[in-house]
């Protein structure tokens, strides 16, 4: 899986002396952005320990910032902090998936219906680029430009809802299976990146429609097949491992 952060160090310029608060938290963004990537695209495997130092060496920062994107991290549900042991990676059961997966069904179709009756031709249009976008992306393989392109999408959708509530839900339950979302469009016997991109198209259809039953139908659907891949993902045997026969 590619990853944003290079095989060489490149650090993230720190801010000046004189930079402010604003340079800080610009800086917090990019390192909280860039550690976010990398844990999301499977670079440390499942229940790993996250490697600090090396994170440190290759972002160019100092463990406190390190620490506390961490935490963050670890509020949105991707790590476990461990007490005076650092940080792994959280690690989903079966049973784990099928319930955050259902439950992230429920609300994304239930924003979908709130959306149709309150989303203006403006958000519209800016998912309608976010699709091509992400289309475009699939055509070149960009698997890492594809997969934000779409949570933008999803996000947008659930943001047109107009309900905070539901905002904070999704938000909090997104976190926690990001990861496996962005893994599950590589199970093989699926092929669920082609299987996704069909279903976007009738996403956005019926949201063009405002087809409220239709496209909470859909989004519920969409949920329930990336389950299923996620699952299939999760269980496949690695291509590394060795096959028994």
């Amino acid at each position: 899986m590619k990853s944003t952060i290079p095989d060489t160090g490149v650090p993230i310029t720190p801010p000046s002396l004189n930079g402010g608060d604003r340079q800080e938290a610009s800086l917090h963004g990019e390192i909280l952005l860039r550690l976010r990537d990398y844990v999301v695209e499977g670079n440390i495997p499942e229940g790993g320990r996250v490697p600090e130092r090396q994170l440190c060496e290759i972002l160019g920062i100092s463990r406190t910032p390190l620490r506390e994107a961490l935490k963050v991290l670890a509020a949105e549900g991707l790590i476990e902090l461990l007490p005076n042991r650092g940080a792994r990676v959280r690690q989903l059961s079966q049973r784990d998936l099928e319930e955050l997966f259902d439950v992230m069904a429920g609300l994304e179709s239930l924003a979908g219906r709130l959306a149709c009756e309150a989303i203006t031709d403006a958000e519209i249009t800016a998912i309608e680029q976010l699709h091509y976008e992400m289309y475009g992306r699939y055509l070149h393989r960009d698997m890492h430009g594809y997969f934000q392109a779409n949570q933008r999408i999803h996000e947008s959708i659930v943001a047109a809802a107009r309900n905070e509530t539901l905002k904070a839900a999704y938000a909090n339950f997104a976190g926690r299976i990001r990861r496996i979302r962005y893994s599950a469009n590589f199970a093989r016997k699926r092929q669920r990146w082609a299987e996704a991109m069909r279903e976007h198209e009738a996403i956005l259809d019926a949201l063009r429609r405002r087809a409220a039953s239709e496209l909470s139908d859909i989004l519920f659907q969409h949920l329930r097949n990336k389950r299923a891949a996620a699952i299939e993902h999760l269980t496949e045997p690695r291509e590394d491992a060795p096959v028994s026969s």
